[in-house]
């Protein structure tokens, strides 16, 4: 199998080195950075399968990562910010994960195996958010249902922390099929970001 190769972004090295100790077998560093605008020219160059990035870093933050490179490949955000508004902009920005720091090595290892097959993938207490967020939208958009109930469904396993594989067999549908809804949520966010629905939602508290 080949290796998932992999840029580091985070202001401190320690932090690095031991993000890159725990990915152990099956990654490969191929970059690293302490600023935003380094981790943007570096992602240009190497090309990484997975990037896994801090939210707070000079020139920018995460957010300037993601809205630059989520295009390019897949951003996971690796924070102490529990904060609700970090993690909406980050998932409306494009990233495709959000993980605290917290998270034991051996789930963080695991988390990025299934973001690097493109698996969206959350800190337990925090996708619960996630899911609000589609709820408050759904309710916002004048009748309209912005994801389907089988959607809502796949959302909350993957909220989860279960595999595309498990929530096929937990909804007897093919795992492409669970692709497909992993999918249109995601696109249905990405619109949400340009219409700027998100920030509308939480900055006026729609229930």
């Amino acid at each position: 199998m080949d290796l998932i190769r992999v840029v580091l972004a985070d202001d401190h090295p320690i932090w690095r080195s031991g993000v890159r100790s725990d990915l152990g077998e099956g990654f490969s560093v191929v970059g690293e950075a302490s600023t935003a605008s380094e981790a943007i020219s570096v992602i240009a160059s190497s090309k990484p399968d997975l990037v896994v990035c801090d939210l707070n870093m000079p020139s920018g933050g995460g957010l300037a990562v993601v809205r630059a490179c989520a295009g390019l490949t897949k951003v996971v955000m690796l924070t102490v910010s529990e904060d609700e508004r970090d993690l909406l902009d980050a998932v409306a920005a494009g990233a495709i994960g959000y993980l605290v720091k917290s998270t034991p090595p051996a789930e963080l290892r695991s988390a990025l195996l299934r973001a690097a097959r493109g698996e969206p993938v959350f800190s337990p207490a925090l996708a619960a958010l996630v899911l609000g967020e589609f709820r408050k939208l759904a309710k916002a958009s004048s009748g309209v249902q912005v994801i389907s109930e089988r959607e809502r469904e796949v959302l909350q396993l993957v909220a989860r922390g279960h595999t595309y594989k498990e929530i096929a067999s937990e909804l007897f549908i093919s795992t492409k099929t669970v692709e497909n809804h992993v999918r249109n949520i995601l696109g249905k966010l990405h619109l949400s970001r340009k219409n700027e629905l998100i920030r509308y939602a939480v900055d006026h508290g729609i229930q």
